[in-house]
């Protein structure tokens, strides 16, 4: 719902329970009011009539106020906003007026200022409980504006003492593992110079004071970009709190914009919630899968990937060995990873000739996708295109079609190169490969993948080179967004190497992501603990892998917990199934059964973290309406000890609930206050448990 007051300055957007206020000063000065719990006008138009705090020394009375802080003027904290022309630097920008777009419930508003011929507008719109903000910067003027700096949102935390910053960070491998601490004085920074979101963070922070997984203040913000962004978080000097985010990494020049053309930033979203990390959790996720998830009421399939199977040693009747062992388990959807094109029987070469190795496939894909789909499965394939080999037909004809820089070596990481997208050539290149592949077989699936970063991100000739880092991504949207309206059956995964290029911008043209080439069930309960923190189950590929697991740490575990450990988002396969027992096929079959049973309500329900994974017991619960199932793990069992009960959470306690697995029938009031027992011991250990309200 949007406000406005009488007075035309002061703006209210509410979501079911919370509220985002702003105010216009009478010297056109815009001053964040409130974010937090529901409020009414009158309350918004209370906290615009404080006055600033007066002016003292060295002191900026608006540092740490303002709604949107740009370069320039009486201010000295990060600017949200520094621009530049051949004259001058900096932002001296006036009010124009205010827009509002849709309905009061869910509308728009736009915020319009100038300064000479930069139009700079400001949105907000309300989404749930999830404040969406973006800026466009419109060149009305005659003369080029540079963009140094321009982030979709500053953020105003009200004042408290002692906030502490929780956030993901990892590596390859070790993706998205929660950690937080404190927040001191000073700006604690993270982002990606990388090209790509990253393995390093994922581009959320939250904030609180004392809250608990179930219970106290969340302040959380996630920016939907994929390609190199910052946020800052900084403790000013008087203890409040701002947070700033946005595309780029640093101000080294974003882009130019000539007369006439503009710039939008990516979205960069704000939730609060009184509900604990787990309420936080369960707003994000509902957000998602209600505003940015492509088809998110449509249950992902249990999928078979063949690159652990197979690496690059592939061939048509080899995968259609592998594809009949699938079908017999259940998978719904088979996909053929690298090694289906060009001469890509290593690393080494053929990435960027997009057309199939006729030794391995000689009639091309069509063959071995009916095939596939003669076995009642769907058809998917592995994808690189934003990346070339220099051993490639692509290379040979066009070695300028990589980023590079004029007279400086070339380096390569997994022996390739990143094509410069930014180019119009190379997205027509690609353009045409895609699509005429993608019409050339009844194919259903897309594995996207980016396996390395941007190193010399150079574009000789270009007379502002520095903009390939925002057009690349740029293109790699569009690119998506035009495959996917000429080819509407066909679903999209992202993956960069893992967990590298995960964000709510790719996240809205994509259907799933692969969340880790960490395969070990183990590393994957930390690894999908953090993930969790920000996005949904229904978008979290998951896969069961052979044991020993042979990429990592030769760790062995059970089918059972390799299953249980996958079941937790998109259900996926990636062993060797021509090596595994008729007795483990066997096995397998029914933890696929049983998946299809349990998958509406992980892949659509409300998670709660019951207990994370540090080293005993940890489980998660999922709930969609009378429907509830835990996931447990016993890690370690230490000194023989009696494995805990399991509290759940979100249940009715004036109802009762029939477990299916035993048959017992439990109060709510008992399940959520004295717990459920589950029947764990020893060491990697696993179970799964549905409870349904009678």
């Amino acid at each position: 719902m949007l406000e406005i007051s009488e007075t035309g300055r002061t703006w209210l957007l509410s979501g079911p329970a919370s509220s985002y206020a702003v105010h216009l000063t009478g010297d056109d000065v815009l001053l964040h009011l409130h974010w937090g719990p529901r409020i009414e006008l009158a309350d918004a138009e209370e906290l615009a009539a404080r006055p600033l705090p007066a002016e003292r020394g060295f002191e900026s009375p608006l540092d740490g106020r303002e709604e949107y802080p740009v370069e320039g003027g009486p201010r000295f904290v990060r600017p949200a906003l520094s621009v530049r022309t051949d004259e001058r630097r900096g932002t001296e920008w006036t009010f124009e007026s205010h827009e509002t777009s849709g309905d009061t419930e869910g509308g728009e508003l736009r915020l319009r200022f100038r300064d000479g011929g930069l139009a700079i507008t400001l949105h907000y719109r309300m989404r749930g409980d999830v404040v969406e903000r973006w800026v466009t910067l419109d060149n009305q003027g005659p003369e080029t504006v540079e963009l140094l700096r321009a982030d979709s949102a500053t953020w105003t935390l009200p004042d408290r003492e002692d906030w502490r910053l929780s956030h993901l960070h990892g590596r390859w491998a070790a993706e998205s593992r929660l950690t937080g601490a404190p927040l001191t004085y000073g700006e604690r920074v993270i982002g990606s110079r990388r090209g790509h979101t990253g393995h390093q963070y994922l581009p959320w922070v939250a904030l609180d004071t004392d809250a608990t997984e179930e219970r106290g203040e969340v302040y959380g913000c996630a920016l939907g970009w994929s390609g190199s962004w910052r946020i800052a978080v900084a403790q000013l000097s008087d203890a409040r709190v701002q947070i700033t985010g946005g595309v780029g990494h640093d101000e080294s020049g974003l882009l130019r914009l000539a007369a006439g053309e503009s710039f939008t930033t990516p979205v960069f979203a704000g939730l609060w919630s009184d509900g604990g990390f787990g309420g936080a959790s369960r707003a994000w996720h509902a957000y998602q899968r209600a505003y940015v998830i492509p088809d998110a009421d449509r249950d992902r399939p249990v999928l078979f990937n063949s690159w652990e199977a197979t690496e690059f040693d592939i061939s048509e009747e080899q995968q259609g060995t592998l594809a009949r062992r699938a079908a017999a388990i259940g998978v719904e959807l088979f996909v053929v990873d690298d090694g289906w094109f060009g001469t890509r029987t290593s690393d080494r070469a053929g990435l960027g000739d997009w057309t199939p190795n006729r030794d391995r496939f000689p009639g091309g894909l069509k063959p071995l996708a009916d095939y596939v789909h003669a076995l009642g499965m769907q058809f998917g394939i592995w994808v690189e295109p934003e990346m070339v080999n220099p051993d490639s037909e692509l290379y040979r004809a066009h070695p300028d079609w990589v980023q590079h820089q004029a007279g400086r070596k070339r380096t390569e990481f997994r022996n390739q190169l990143v094509l410069n997208l930014a180019r119009e050539d190379v997205q027509e290149y690609l353009w045409g490969h895609l699509d005429a592949l993608l019409s050339s077989a009844p194919i259903d699936y897309v594995k996207w993948d980016f396996n390395r970063s941007f190193t010399d991100a150079g574009w000789p000739g270009e007379a502002y080179p520095q903009r390939l880092w925002i057009d690349h991504v740029r293109a790699y949207y569009a690119m998506l967004d035009r495959l996917r309206a000429a080819h509407p059956g066909v679903a999209f995964e992202s993956c960069s190497g893992g967990g590298g290029r995960i964000d709510l911008g790719v996240m809205g043209r994509t259907d799933q992501v692969w969340t880790s080439d960490n395969t070990d069930p183990l590393d994957r309960l930390a690894i999908q603990h953090g993930f969790g923190q920000i996005h949904p189950a229904r978008v979290m590929a998951a896969w069961v892998t052979d044991s020993p697991n042979a990429m990592l740490n030769g760790r062995v575990s059970s089918l059972r917990f390799r299953f249980v450990s996958a079941m937790a988002g998109v259900l996926g396969v990636g062993g060797d199934l021509t090596q595994w027992s008729e007795e483990e096929l066997a096995e397998a079959g029914e933890w696929v059964e049983l998946y299809k049973e349990i998958r509406p309500v992980v892949q659509r329900g409300d998670l709660h973290r019951l207990r994370p994974p540090r080293g005993g017991l940890s489980a998660v619960q999922y709930v969609l309406g009378d429907e509830t199932v835990v996931l447990a793990w016993l890690q370690a069992q230490s000194y023989g000890e009696p494995v805990p009960a399991l509290r759940l959470r979100g249940l009715d306690p004036t109802a009762s609930y029939e477990c299916l697995e035993t048959g017992e029938v439990h109060r709510g009031a008992v399940l959520l206050h004295h717990g459920l027992r589950v029947g764990l011991r020893g060491d990697l250990d696993a179970a799964v448990l549905r409870l349904r309200r009678i």
